[in-house]
């Protein structure tokens, strides 16, 4: 049998000019800092590839070249108990490929090497300057959108795991020294602040194995918004770190944190975020 699931996440992320050009280098930039973050022990992230790409049509064809990346995340805590206990260790990785052409993305997450054609994670990401009231800016057809579930996140007040916490990623608390931007006080902080920019994200996840299907889908739709929050927790808090950086000087970023990886995976203790067993 298949499942869809499909939640649309809109994250209102704010107090800037230009705040999707911004976007695009903090993202880039916290993907490489929260990739080594997660790395070690014998786990984490391999980048086979970073490369430009062409020619390969994306939302309807309105994007069609930017950067694509092939990554391999080794896993075994970061997997549930009850998963890890039929699964072969062997079989813990997953290939991610992402079509980064910005402002619009879209990553594919497999695992080849076992489940193969019966589990896979889509994820679309649309980063728009507005106040994240547009109803379907990822042009689903009416079947689709019927199913799909919108679930808000607040960066500032959505509760996160203890094991997640750090005062110094806390939008609440953060008041940003280059840019002045920050703490981000209150329910209604999204509504204060001039410009907004929403990232939309469309999660498809698709788990088929008789007896497990809905609770390993559940599993990864809460794992994704934990994901969500705590990345964007740490992208906002970290723009002292990214603010004014190039292109230029993303690219030379990925390209060390890539060999720091490949160093990293072998040493030391297992590091990041852990499922919750």
């Amino acid at each position: 049998m298949t499942s869809f699931c499909k939640v649309s996440v809109k994250q209102k992320w704010g107090n800037s000019m230009h705040m999707c050009a911004q976007y695009q280098v903090a993202q880039l930039y916290s993907v490489a800092e929260a990739s080594k973050n997660n790395t070690g022990g014998g786990e984490g992230i391999q980048v086979l590839k970073n490369e430009p790409f062409t020619d390969y049509p994306l939302l309807g064809g309105k994007y069609s070249s930017g950067q694509y990346t092939y990554k391999i995340y080794h896993l075994a805590s970061k997997v549930p108990a009850f998963i890890r206990i039929m699964l072969p260790k062997n079989s813990l990785e997953i290939h991610e490929e992402a079509w980064n052409a910005y402002p619009y993305c879209k990553t594919v997450i497999t695992n080849p090497g076992y489940m193969k054609e019966n589990f896979v994670i889509m994820i679309e990401s649309f980063h728009i300057d507005d106040v994240g009231n547009q109803h379907n800016v990822h042009e689903l057809p009416p079947d689709k959108l019927k199913i799909r579930e919108v679930i808000h996140i607040d960066i500032a007040n959505d509760p996160i795991a203890n094991a997640d916490y750090k005062e110094d990623e806390d939008p609440t608390k953060f008041k940003s020294v280059k840019t002045g931007r920050g703490p981000l006080i209150g329910k209604d902080w999204k509504n204060n602040v001039q410009p907004v920019m929403t990232c939309y994200k469309l999660v498809t996840c698709e788990f088929k194995w008789f007896g497990l299907q809905n609770r390993v889908e559940s599993f990864i739709q809460k794992a994704e918004r934990r994901l969500f929050t705590n990345f964007h927790r740490q992208v906002f808090c970290w723009i002292d770190r990214w603010y004014g950086l190039t292109m230029e000087d993303i690219r030379a970023i990925e390209e060390s944190t890539k060999e720091e990886l490949d160093r990293q995976r072998d040493q030391g203790e297992v590091r990041g975020m852990r499922a919750d067993d």
